[in-house]
């Protein structure tokens, strides 16, 4: 009963410690960071494979069951899911919670090591990451123009755009979705092919041993030195037209006599559309300690300036934004604690009949709730719907211990 008795006897260090508390309270929630659910990981690992030009059954049979049978004898594995389709193989491990993440993710990287001999010759390495809940984007941009090509667009977008997006305060990546690259595309005729006994393995090839870029040493003298670079590579169409595919009786066979090369992008199966209009996207993931509604707000306040440096015709717009339903989630549970503050201080006047009774009360609720918020931050929680709702049901226990002291 001690500091009861001392905040009785010295009100004027009762209400310095009271307003201490509240400034406190209120540092510690401006540096608190805003999210809709904790920040709760669950040990998931994924392993992604491609295996190009192979069908869905290949994938299954060739890589996705060997990896799973080699992946099935691990300690602490919750479940294995497992997707197959064309040129990619997607398993997803989810081990139990008391499984640390990292330790579970490099005895996955052992397995899929044991049977990467097992896996086609032409595989890709399989990729091996573990699952966030940060890792999606809270925000998509949306490029679009009437004027400009896709592949124009995502070069502009690459260029200029991504960079000053992950300058932002808490941003950690910029995903373009739908993108088009661009790249050489060749052309060829089968016909043609079949008339100059060529295939498409030949033309392969040909490329290989043609269009290269090699270091090739240097040349010194006693006062200058030049580096020697073997440069062979094909940068326009004209010069992958003119490739040497092979010669028949003095005469040589180029590109151009079986097909031809063109500029174009290097994949086209991905797509983005906005309000039915075809679009590149950018998505701006944050980082696992970044406030998303200041990083929304901070990708919202750069908006104009990004609109004023397109080029004429191209127009940007905000195609998702998750930070909405947050923001608008976390009013709800604000005036959820006004509402329940105010009930609490009608019911405790209608029992009570006397407003000093019920001043105390109201003074308490308020200097709780906000020095709570640096206990929050000392244990590195954050502002989400589960601990405003603590706080919430909290406001009872408060109202009870109040009441109790002033009492007694």
């Amino acid at each position: 009963m001690f500091l009861p008795e001392l905040c009785i006897k010295r009100p004027v260090l009762a209400t310095v410690m009271s307003l201490a508390i509240i400034l406190i309270g209120v540092i510690s929630f401006l540096r608190l960071p805003v999210r809709e659910y904790p920040n709760i990981d669950a040990p998931i690992v994924s392993v992604r494979t491609v295996y190009p030009g192979a069908s869905a059954e290949i994938m299954e049979s060739q890589v996705t069951q060997p990896l799973e049978d080699s992946l099935a004898g691990i300690e602490g594995v919750r479940t294995i899911k497992s997707v197959s389709r064309e040129e990619v193989s997607q398993i997803t491990v989810e081990f139990l919670l008391e499984r640390d993440v990292d330790s579970a993710a490099n005895d996955v990287r052992d397995r899929v090591a044991r049977v990467r001999g097992q896996l086609p010759d032409e595989t890709n390495d399989p990729v091996v990451a573990k699952i966030e809940a940060d890792a999606q984007a809270i925000m998509w941009l949306a490029f679009s123009s009437d004027r400009h090509s896709a592949l124009e667009i995502t070069d502009y977008a690459d260029r200029t755009i991504v960079d000053r997006l992950q300058a932002l305060p808490g941003v950690a990546s910029v995903i373009i979705a739908g993108e088009r690259r661009y790249a050489m595309r060749l052309w060829l005729d089968r016909d043609r092919m079949a008339a100059y006994s060529l295939t498409p393995q030949d033309v392969e090839d040909a490329l290989k041993k043609q269009n290269i870029e090699l270091p090739s040493g240097r040349i010194e003298s006693r006062q200058r030195e030049f580096s020697v670079l073997t440069e062979s590579d094909l940068r326009t169409p004209a010069q992958f037209n003119d490739l040497i595919l092979k010669e028949t009786k003095g005469y040589p066979i180029r590109l151009r006599d079986i097909g031809y090369a063109e500029i174009g992008a290097a994949d086209e199966r991905n797509a983005v559309r906005v309000n039915g209009n075809p679009s590149v996207g950018l998505g701006v993931v944050k980082q696992s300690t970044a406030n998303t509604l200041s990083v929304a707000q901070a990708v919202k306040a750069l908006l104009p300036a990004l609109r004023d440096s397109l080029p004429e015709g191209m127009k940007i717009i905000v195609g998702y934004d998750g930070s909405v339903f947050i923001e608008k989630s976390i009013e709800a549970v604000y005036h959820t604690m006004l509402e329940a503050l105010a009930l609490v201080v009608a019911v405790i006047y209608l029992f009570l009949r006397n407003w000093r009774a019920t001043l105390i009360p109201f003074v308490t609720i308020p200097v709780s709730l906000i020095g709570s918020f640096f206990f929050l931050y000392a244990l590195g929680f954050t502002i989400n719907t589960l601990t405003l709702l603590g706080l919430v049901l909290a406001i009872g226990l408060v109202v009870d211990d109040a009441i109790v002291m002033l009492e007694n």
